[in-house]
């Protein structure tokens, strides 16, 4: 059944939804050209300047199972609702933040706000459209909105910060979330669970003390190397994630249903998904500096200088359904693993060349291969339980999105600045406290270099090589997420098997008649 009387109210109310994904994801990357002005302005260091990049993504990704299964529970409109009202209010706190840890704080509030809101989009998208060639249109357009926000991130920032200060890149959240929630009160239907079961406190916590610790040890190995706290934090998240699947499997109803991983296309699809987004923000976000600080653009033009990118992942919505006929689910998927590692592979040579040509042809190549990936990827997972649980299922989807966020600018950022500390030759003449600040980062390095000496075109040179390892590195892994799409996700048309259905190859979900509509 429809839970919307018409198809232009369901489309309408896809609108809605999708402006929520596209401000969240935008509001993920937007930071991004404004690292220097940050630097600069907060007197941020580069382990702050981390914090602040990836902290939001780390809160969303800690929340999203917890709030996809309230949302279940206590219904995905009001708890929408609730969080576009949240995250407004804490994008006034980030915009007017006089300190770099207030940004954090800031950052922490609107990851907590956008954990409440992303759920209920694909949740509310896998109920509205039942009919599963139009869901998977449907999706498209998600995913769409959710790699294009990423990309258009820069380019939003690079226009803000051409004529104001770092804090406008928050401000236009405000009058977004305000016709959010406008819309979303007249057009979005409320949907619910009507047999959720008990809320599991302590799955939820021990959800959010798994990847915290996990991730906070590979933030702190960077910056301080590995010692006690970082195999603590290590121990910690690992010991939290063991009981989390534990108490999942004995939990007449788990917050996470850790039986779909069964299946393989479902395993298959979330790792790829992981691993595409890992690929992408990872490199993305050094990429940004790397177009102003080496290539010497101002942010705007940074920004535009991304945008094929944007254009590409966009694209897609028109090619998806002929790639699955074409090719199969499994089979496309991989293709545009494929695509995207050959992008990387294009970016890490362009990035010596003078050209921007180059450039542009490895982000078009970037931006439709993660396109098309994430399209089917999250079709796959959402299709693979019913409509009853489309909270907290949906919400595998995008904390396997956030998780690859997270773990992109931790690791391929972190192997990026290790790189360039490795490199950098520091002049010898320099005061103790510039010669730091020229090992820490090339932002800070051409604080106290003059942007025409020797010594800054070397740490320019040794960020630029940087930058070429890790997209090789990159590359590499949508190689191996390319060869785990193609093993694990069914491409013959089908049914999604589900747990204990044998080797059924691919299910469509089908319409569940025990969803509530208020």
């Amino acid at each position: 059944m429809s839970l919307l009387p018409s198809a232009r109210r369901r489309w309408a109310a896809l609108v809605v939804l999708v402006a929520g994904v596209l401000l969240l994801a935008i509001d993920g990357t937007v930071l991004y050209l404004a690292v220097p002005a940050l630097t600069r302005d907060l007197g941020a260091t580069s382990e702050q300047v981390l914090w602040i990049g990836d902290v939001y993504s780390l809160v969303l990704a800690g929340l999203l199972v917890t709030m996809g299964s309230l949302a279940d529970r206590i219904g995905r409109k009001r708890l929408l609702l609730t969080g576009v009202v949240a995250f407004g209010l804490a994008s006034l706190v980030a915009a007017f933040s006089a300190s770099a840890a207030m940004l954090i704080a800031a950052r922490v509030l609107l990851g907590v706000a956008g954990a409440s809101i992303m759920p209920s989009t694909l949740a509310l998208i896998r109920n509205i459209f039942t009919d599963a060639a139009e869901r998977t249109k449907a999706i498209a357009i998600w995913s769409a909105a959710f790699g294009a926000g990423s990309a258009i991130g820069p380019l939003v920032g690079g226009l803000l910060l051409e004529y104001f200060w770092w804090g406008s890149v928050f401000l236009i959240n405000v009058p977004v979330m305000l016709a959010m929630l406008i819309g979303g009160v007249f057009l979005l239907p409320e949907s619910y669970n009507p047999h959720p079961g008990r809320f599991d406190l302590p799955s939820a916590a021990l959800s959010l003390l798994t990847m915290t610790p996990l991730i906070y040890a590979i933030k702190h190995t960077v910056g301080s190397g590995f010692d006690l706290v970082a195999a603590a934090c290590l121990v910690v998240g690992a010991m939290c994630g063991w009981l989390f699947v534990r108490r999942q499997r004995r939990l007449e109803t788990p917050l996470l249903d850790v039986e779909l991983f069964r299946i393989p296309a479902f395993t298959g699809a979330v790792l790829a998904n992981v691993i595409a987004i890992f690929s992408l923000t990872g490199l993305l976000f050094f990429f940004s500096q790397y177009l102003q600080l080496v290539r010497g653009y101002s942010p705007l033009v940074a920004g535009l200088a991304e945008l094929p990118s944007t254009i590409a992942s966009i694209v897609v919505v028109a090619v998806v359904g002929a790639a699955v006929t074409w090719l199969g689910r499994g089979r496309a998927v991989a293709v545009g693993m494929l695509l995207g590692g050959a992008g990387l592979a294009v970016l890490a040579s362009a990035e010596r060349q003078e050209a921007y040509v180059w450039l542009a042809i490895g982000l078009a190549l970037l931006g439709l291969g993660i396109g098309l990936a994430m399209t089917l990827t999250a079709d796959i997972v959402v299709s693979a339980a019913p409509a009853r649980k489309a909270g907290a299922v949906s919400a595998i989807t995008e904390t396997a999105y956030e998780l690859g966020v997270v773990l992109g600018i931790a690791l391929l950022g972190s192997l990026v600045t290790g790189l360039y500390r490795a490199l950098v030759t520091v002049p010898a003449w320099l005061s103790a406290a510039d010669r730091a600040a020229v090992q820490d980062s090339l932002a800070s390095a051409l604080t106290v270099l003059d942007p025409a000496s020797t010594a800054a075109q070397a740490a320019r040179e040794a960020f630029a090589q940087a930058m070429q390892t890790a997209s090789l590195v990159a590359a590499v892994l949508m190689l191996a997420a390319a060869v785990v799409a193609w093993r694990l996700i069914p491409s013959s048309p089908g049914r999604t098997a589900r747990p204990g259905d044998g080797p059924t190859p691919i299910r469509e979900a089908g319409t569940d008649h025990d969803e509530r509509d208020r």
